[in-house]
């Protein structure tokens, strides 16, 4: 009896199991950096980086290891952006990590390490990572945004915004932004990115 009734599982089981196709498309979103593409522009191939708690195109990455009491060689390098898998934080090594929110001026954000404060009225996402043959694209959708935007600020930099219209900008003119693609190339190494960002 119990044979029986193993033996017309089976094929259920069979067809339950997972196979090569269904596991490749479970496979784990990478972490990546991002780069903005608008041809023609000044932002055109400018990666996104990560400093005072914004991002910017254009500019240096600011990052942070404790030495001591992290010895210099358990330090990551933390000289460029790197989201984690998904897009929802950066891939860093601090506790509590570091989150990517949208504030109520619409200026895409990351939390200060140790903290998870997060300004009333600002978005936590959505965000969305979809790969891609070569790369990966990013994406912002709250707020009603289509994506991001960036607007020329201090020092030759571009402040990256969700591309909203109603956003509180450098200088004050939103028709001074560039909307753009941001690609999402793979980071070339999987591992934390930086102790903490800046």
């Amino acid at each position: 009896m119990k044979l029986q009734i193993v033996a017309s599982l089976l094929p259920l089981l069979a067809s339950a199991a997972p196979t090569a196709e269904s596991a490749k498309d479970a496979a784990p979103e990478p972490a990546f950096g991002v780069m903005a593409v608008r041809s023609a522009s000044p932002i055109h191939f400018l990666p996104m980086t990560a400093a005072s708690q914004k991002f910017w195109l254009g500019g240096e990455t600011s990052s942070y290891c404790p030495t001591p009491p992290v010895p210099k060689e358990d330090c990551p390098p933390g000289t460029d952006t790197v989201f984690s898998p998904g897009g929802y934080a950066l891939n860093v090594m601090v506790p509590g990590g570091q989150r990517i929110y949208v504030d109520p001026t619409g200026a895409l954000r990351f939390t200060q390490a140790h903290s998870g404060a997060i300004p009333p009225g600002s978005a936590i996402g959505p965000f969305e990572y979809t790969p891609g043959d070569s790369y990966g694209r990013f994406t912002f959708t709250g707020f009603g945004a289509d994506g991001f935007m960036a607007c020329p600020a201090e020092d030759d930099r571009w402040q990256v915004f969700a591309a909203i219209q109603n956003a509180t900008v450098p200088g004050g003119d939103v028709g001074a932004c560039l909307g753009f693609s941001a690609i999402a190339p793979t980071a070339q190494h999987q591992g934390f990115a930086a102790w903490q960002y800046n």
